[in-house]
């Protein structure tokens, strides 16, 4: 099945109320673009045009709605003194946290996103790519949130410890990471590209409810409120369950919240619908990695069904980011399902589609 819109024409149509092929749809590939490619992941450590050249090769092939430059969870800290795993061919992960000793967090300083580690690499990179698809697709410069950061500034279990120990010590980490948050973000829009914001340490699942609002959340409003005053709507992904922070994710002012799929997407779309555009939530493991492609097609009407019609507007995505392996196939049947969809959405439609799988 092929499209009959580009990204920004069926965005730009169902924002107006009008006639569109299809809902939006992103299966967030990921640093699976590396097997579209052909390519080894380490390669996007050092070369801009080898990361966006990869993001253009998946897009082109997939076809599905927004592109975005980012490869891991860590550039941010690396670039203020964190130590890095880089995989020959899999993502990068944590080695060492910026300080080893907590009692010299006022040497911490914020990263120039020009000049630090691997940022002015995503920077490049992004440039490439709004040249080459700017007119077509929305294009997004990822990055991690102030508290995310911070954890991998510290070290993840002398943050959770600190939390009790010396909150101020959290905080300073917190105001750092926002700095080169900030200025990161402003490197994206000045480019032309939307910023995104991934804040996993921010998942109920890891931190309560008490010390996200504590430390999390002044300093991740402020991020949104920057990206925002400067005329972007802001994206944002938390792993895990956020039942419990919803309205304090909302009344940030966050456009768009994509939610992972152990969250209850009907129950989402019914208290914050109302108030922000709803992204989700197509299982990346047990389904996009694990599944057939009738899995697939199953688990996408399922989520249409419970979410189509979300006041604020939906967007069919994967809970997460998929898994590098992810079958291809299994990404094309997701892009396909929203074709076979369509829209406007016809519950009666999907009600057979779901009979038929």
């Amino acid at each position: 099945m092929k499209d009959k819109m580009t990204p920004i024409e069926r965005a730009t149509a169902i924002a107006r109320g009008e006639m569109a092929d299809r809902l939006p749809c992103n299966p967030n590939v990921a640093n699976g673009v590396a097997r579209i490619y052909g390519c080894r992941i380490s390669e996007f450590n050092h070369s801009a045009r080898i990361i966006a050249d990869a993001q253009i090769a998946s897009y082109r092939r997939f076809g599905y709605d927004g592109v975005r430059i980012f490869t891991d969870l860590f550039p941010w800290a690396e670039a203020m003194g964190a130590k890095i795993n880089f995989p020959a061919d899999n993502t990068a992960d944590l080695a060492a946290p910026a300080l080893e000793d907590i009692g010299q967090i006022d040497s911490l300083e914020s990263a120039d996103p020009y000049k630090d580690g691997r940022l002015p690499i995503h920077i490049e990179a992004m440039k490439y790519l709004i040249d080459e698809l700017g007119e077509e697709v929305s294009c997004a410069g990822g990055l991690v949130g102030p508290f995310t950061n911070a954890f991998f500034l510290l070290g993840i279990e002398k943050m959770s410890k600190l939390f009790f120990t010396n909150p101020e010590d959290v905080h300073r980490a917190c105001q750092v990471s926002l700095e080169t948050c900030i200025r990161y973000a402003q490197a994206i829009i000045d480019l032309g590209l939307t910023p995104t914001i991934s804040e996993p340490m921010s998942s109920c699942t890891i931190v309560g409810p008490k010390h996200f609002r504590e430390f999390g959340e002044p300093y991740l409003k402020k991020l949104v409120q920057y990206i925002t005053s400067k005329g972007k709507p802001v994206t944002m992904h938390i792993c895990g369950k956020t039942d419990k922070i919803w309205e304090d994710i909302v009344a940030m002012g966050v456009a768009g919240f994509s939610v992972d799929n152990v969250v209850n997407l009907q129950k989402c779309k019914e208290q914050i619908g109302d108030r922000v555009k709803i992204l989700g939530h197509v299982d990346p493991s047990a389904v996009m990695y694990a599944g057939t492609p009738a899995d697939v097609r199953e688990a996408v009407i399922n989520c249409v069904q419970q979410a189509w019609d979300s006041p604020k507007g939906y967007v069919i995505m994967s809970g997460c980011s998929l898994p590098v392996e992810t079958p291809l196939r299994n990404i094309e049947a997701m892009m396909d399902a929203a074709r076979e969809i369509g829209y406007p959405i016809d519950p009666e439609k999907l009600n057979s589609m779901l009979g038929s799988s």
